[in-house]
């Protein structure tokens, strides 16, 4: 084959780049293309392959991994406290008094959870000490592929497997994020360099062969784990810039499409050489060694030996270190096809660094967007800075004025006919249609937001390290569990306040309608990943504990907060005025106070003040990225809470001056309706960032983005309420009703 390079010279990307001549890197949106690490096989690959691409994001992937709980002792301790004041005298959906009290008990229960089941989260994971020639077991995990969203099991190609395959056990979070982590040939010795290993041969079938094209087309990844670290591939910048920071991707493909110089015949290609590079940081005052970096190099290079294959015997012609003949290149790549031979090999060596074992994810987390992110928070403070000075305006001059002139005592020539929003003084706080619905939302998003506040808490303090896999989808799923507590008190408080009676019910929706709303999509959605054969499909026994937690943790403490909120005593005046027996009529409203205009518009402030940070999340999980800046995104969080609070109370203050008392869905609808805004995001999302081909693949975006909709309209429904709910309750607390 020629060596020629098409387009001129032009900085080439290495050949773990899935289309062989490029390879990018996602940067704020925008795709920057990558040079080829120095001694990578790029040049050598494209001058025996060549194909036109277009350039895709490919970079970091990490989830965190958590213990499950064990939480029979602390169920006792819930039941047996007692929250009772008998000398209240208003019902309030949850006073500033119980909420720390509430929240504290909580964050002690998934703490003493987490301690009683593994102590990994304090101090964190112990590192390893390695001598020389120890034994390092590298280990598989799933093929992962951003076009499919279908993770398979590594030996659902025919790889070279050992005898006996173990699986490693996995926390909650790798199951449901189809990790299958196993062990695997590849077995190194500590600071012993390898070359040309031999890992098997084998000959494959036509069906194997279409599986291995079908993984090729479809960009499918090869993950492997060493000392808790992930197998990456390192990317340079194209910039001729030597101090520019190493980015990383996560992963080997397995192959790669392509053609020969001369021919337009398209070809796959598969990986069958990885040159292994183990960085390791040794202790100055004894031999003993850190592992702190886990690369590799892919080549396609076809294997040739003189004479019949004996194992561990046969010398192989194309790499023999004592001839001096050595893969670095792929002049002459493996073909994918039926009945040939294909012969695995591998190279380790080994490279001290400087980088300690406390810093080795340092470069894996390296961060080069955070202007964006500065960007994104500045910009949705000055939302809050406009929000928070027409609010400023209503409380201080027009609430401030109406409240004097209404305790005015008034002549009679001065007497006037009463306006604005004290005319419905006497229908303001009468119970909303559908009022238990209404407490079941509330207490649904109270438990998403103290699962929010929780597992960021966590995050913030380091509790959630990266190392870690599944830890941090594992700790939400636990924290939500615990936080039905606070869903059942806050749904029983609210409806207490209502006049109803129904307590249990209520209880029973809440524990009930959210969770088996989003458990009948994801049971769907995990039957069309069955029908697909992917590892990513969640097992019965993962199932199993999933019903488990929901019914055995979730389910009996909504009623115990149910219980204790419930029991509360109220008084005969629930609210700062009294009721009217006969609905007041709602005149007619001006059409941009229509309540559908006004739902709509409230919730494009609170979108706008995430939809960066959302872009940043979606691609972490779609395109199999690292996040892990939860201090941006605890300050994104806040100002959410912020923006919703307001945009509920100014909107809320414009209906009531316009005479209309039903405040107590549209507070709601008005913050929540942020959710339509961001499901129209992941619509556009899917359709210009991403590059999935398969219809199950794009069932399973719109339905988990459809779960994450809800929970973000019930979270920013509750805090819209919330904001609502205290400022009527201070208006009308502060003029005189007669």
């Amino acid at each position: 084959m020629q060596k020629t390079r098409p387009g001129g010279p032009k900085p080439w990307a290495p050949l773990s780049d899935p289309l062989g001549i490029r390879s990018a890197c996602h940067r704020g949106g925008k795709y920057e293309r990558r040079a080829p690490h120095p001694g990578g096989p790029g040049p050598h690959l494209s001058a025996s392959l060549r194909k036109p691409v277009k350039p895709k994001a490919k970079s970091l992937s990490t989830a965190t991994t958590s213990p499950s709980p064990s939480s029979s002792t602390l169920l006792l301790l819930l039941v047996s406290s007692e929250v009772a004041d008998d000398d209240d005298d208003e019902v309030s959906p949850m006073t500033t008094r119980e909420v720390p009290l509430l929240l504290l008990l909580v964050v002690v229960m998934v703490l003493a959870g987490a301690g009683a089941a593994r102590g990994f989260y304090l101090p964190g994971v112990a590192p390893r000490d390695f001598r020389k020639k120890d034994q390092l077991a590298v280990k598989v995990n799933q093929l992962s592929s951003i076009k499919t969203q279908l993770p398979y099991s590594y030996y659902s190609l025919p790889f070279c497997r050992p005898a006996t395959i173990v699986d490693s056990a996995e926390n909650l979070g790798e199951v449901l994020r189809g990790d299958r982590i196993e062990n695997s040939l590849y077995v190194f010795e500590m600071r012993e360099p390898r070359l040309c290993q031999i890992v098997c041969k084998t000959a494959l079938t036509h069906q194997e062969a279409k599986d291995f094209r079908e993984k090729i087309d479809d960009e499918y990844r090869i993950n492997m784990i060493l000392d808790n670290l992930p197998l990456v591939v390192p990317i340079r910048s194209l910039l001729d810039d030597h101090d520019a920071p190493t980015s990383y991707q996560l992963g080997v493909h397995v192959g790669i499409k392509g053609q020969y110089a001369g021919s337009n015949e398209e070809k796959h290609f598969i990986y069958n050489h990885l040159s292994f590079l183990v960085k390791y940081h040794k202790d100055e005052n004894t031999d003993l060694a850190r592992i702190v970096g886990f690369e590799v190099k892919p080549f396609s290079t076809k294997h040739e030996y003189d004479g019949e294959w004996k194992e561990n015997e046969t010398r192989l012609k194309t790499c023999d270190p004592h001839s001096r003949r050595l893969v670095v290149d792929s002049d002459s790549p493996q073909e994918v096809e039926a009945g040939k031979e294909i012969i695995f090999t591998y190279d380790v060596n080994f490279e001290e660094s400087d980088i300690k074992w406390a810093s080795r994810w340092d470069s894996y987390l390296l961060m080069t967007d955070d202007q964006i992110h500065w960007f994104s928070i500045v910009n949705s403070l000055m939302i809050v800075l406009f929000l928070s000075g027409m609010l400023a305006m209503i409380m201080l001059r027009t609430l401030y004025r109406d409240i004097s002139k209404y305790n005015q005592l008034e002549t009679q020539e001065e007497a006037q006919e009463e306006t604005g929003w004290k005319l419905v003084h006497g229908d303001v706080f009468r119970p909303p249609a559908r009022a238990g619905t209404l407490c079941v939302f509330v207490g649904t998003g109270v438990q998403f937001l103290g699962m929010l506040l929780v597992t960021l808490l966590f995050a913030i303090l380091g509790l959630l390290s990266p190392s870690n896999r599944g830890g941090l989808m594992t700790a939400m799923l636990l924290v939500w569990a615990f936080m039905g507590v606070l869903a059942g008190y806050a749904a029983a408080r609210l409806y207490r306040g209502f006049r109803g009676s129904e307590w249990k019910a209520v209880a029973m929706r809440t524990a009930l309608a959210f969770p088996g709303a989003a458990f009948a999509v994801f049971f769907v959605l995990n039957a069309l990943i069955w029908g697909e054969r992917s590892s990513g499909a969640v097992p019965f026994t993962t199932m199993t504990a999933l019903v488990l937690l929901w019914f055995g943790i979730s389910v009996p403490l909504v009623f115990v907060g149910s219980y204790l909120g419930f029991k509360r005593p109220a008084a005969t005046e629930d609210y700062p005025v009294r009721t009217n027996k006969i609905p007041r009529p709602i005149p007619e409203q001006p059409w941009y106070m229509n309540p559908a205009m006004s739902v709509l518009i409230g919730g494009i402030l609170p979108f706008g003040a995430v939809f960066i940070e959302l872009f940043f999340i979606l691609t972490s999980i779609w395109l199999h990225q690292f996040y892990y800046i939860f201090g941006f995104l605890f300050l994104v969080f806040a100002i959410l809470v912020v923006t919703c609070a307001e945009i509920a109370v100014v909107l809320c203050y414009f209906q009531l001056c316009g005479e209309d008392y039903e405040w107590w869905w549209r507070s709601y609808l008005t913050a929540g309706s942020s959710a339509l805004y961001l499901f129209l995001y992941a619509a556009f999302y899917f359709f210009t960032k991403l590059d999935i081909t398969k219809v199950v693949s794009g069932v399973l975006y719109f339905g988990y983005m459809l779960i994450a909709s809800a929970a973000f309209f019930v979270l920013t429904g509750t805090i819209g309420f919330y904001a609502c709910f205290w400022f009527t309750r201070l208006i009308y607390s502060s003029v005189k009703i007669d």
